[in-house]
């Protein structure tokens, strides 16, 4: 029996996608050859990165005047290529800081120009989303995580921005899991392996109109005009990754899509955050009205019932719950595959903990 992962990423997938993907490796479309030998120039292949992409247009409601792209680098190297794209040679960004991925976009950000840090939650370990900041009007765009893995805090509500500043966003861990209104964007990106496959690719989705404007010669690698003109396939892209998100996009559609799953995410949230709330042995680690949908982050309030919730876990076959260094404790990882009966297993052993104490 497969074990209930709660792993921050690498994510878990829908068993259906790991038994299609496994089918692909050995023969792909009948045509006695792997997925990962043939040709990303072969028709089999094109057909599926465009699908890859219609789907992403599909879900998330695209507005005309948007391109999607599956590009290689992780949510690690768009921190580069979003300055890159959208800071102006004597221009400015604008930078939200809510935890170590957005410090890492601030750091690229700084190693290409002028950057603002015009709000922050380090000051209490990025343990909420700060509030009541203003997007400067002369800033070239604003970029914040939507998102944050490792803390579990999450945007509720979107920042706003001046007509010429451009919104960016890091949706690496919450992308797919809740329906967003994307004309209010002008980038987003996100790696894969949180929401939506395996490592190996990240989703870029932007807005046309706002590139080609910094007056900066962008390296060709670095350049989303580079990847939009040759869709995707600049250079060979990583095919397994792409197959792997596409039919885990195929699964979303088949479920009802972004709408339906962003009901059960808020179930399964409820459910464990309800008895972190109600259980006297554990508490939440994030500001409550800044909860993550996707990770839940939470610490025992006597650690000395450690050995004892870690071995009762462990034996009911939960995987990947130990808590980020930075933070300790837990982490419960709750992206869309995850079945509600997962999170019934973690809350039974956290009761069983109690009835033990």
């Amino acid at each position: 029996m497969k074990k209930h992962n709660f792993s921050a990423g690498p994510c878990v997938l829908p068993q259906e996608v790991l038994e299609q993907a496994s089918q692909a490796v050995l023969n792909f479309n009948n045509l006695d050859l792997s997925l990962i030998e043939i040709s990303h120039r072969s028709k089999d292949f094109i057909a599926v990165m465009d699908k890859a992409q219609a789907l992403v247009k599909e879900l998330l409601d695209l507005p005309e005047g948007y391109s999607v792209m599956f590009l290689q680098g992780g949510a690690s190297t768009q921190f580069l290529m979003t300055a890159m794209n959208l800071l102006k040679k004597d221009g400015k960004g604008a930078y939200i800081s809510t935890g170590s991925w957005s410090k890492k976009a601030i750091t690229e950000g700084k190693n290409l120009g002028s950057i603002d840090v015009i709000a922050s939650s380090e000051d209490k370990n990025f343990n909420y989303i700060p509030k009541g900041y203003t997007c400067p009007e002369d800033a070239d765009y604003l970029h914040f995580t939507s998102n944050n893995t490792i803390f579990g805090t999450q945007f509720h509500e979107f920042p706003e921005v001046s007509e010429g500043t451009v919104l960016a966003s890091d949706m690496s861990s919450d992308i797919f899991s809740r329906k967003i209104d994307v004309s209010k964007f002008g980038l987003i990106y996100a790696g894969a392996q949180k929401n939506m496959g395996p490592a190996g690719t990240t989703l870029v989705i932007v807005k046309d109109e706002i590139l080609n404007k910094t007056g900066r010669d962008i390296p060709t690698m670095l350049d989303y005009t580079t990847h939009i003109s040759k869709e995707s396939m600049f250079n060979t892209p990583p095919v397994f990754a792409v197959y792997v998100s596409m039919l885990t996009l195929e699964w979303l559609k088949k479920n009802g899509g972004v709408e339906a799953i962003e009901k059960v995410n808020t179930a399964k949230a409820e459910l464990l955050y309800a008895e972190i709330d109600r259980n006297p042995l554990f508490k939440g680690v994030a500001a409550v009205e800044d909860r993550s949908k996707m990770n839940v982050t939470f610490v025992l309030t006597d650690d000395s019932k450690q050995e004892a919730f870690d071995k009762l876990w462990n034996d009911a076959g939960v995987s990947g719950l130990k808590g980020h260094r930075s933070v300790g404790g837990y982490r419960a990882s709750i992206y869309n595959a995850l079945p509600l009966e997962s999170i019934q297993v973690l809350v039974n052993t956290m009761q069983e903990l109690e009835k033990l104490s």
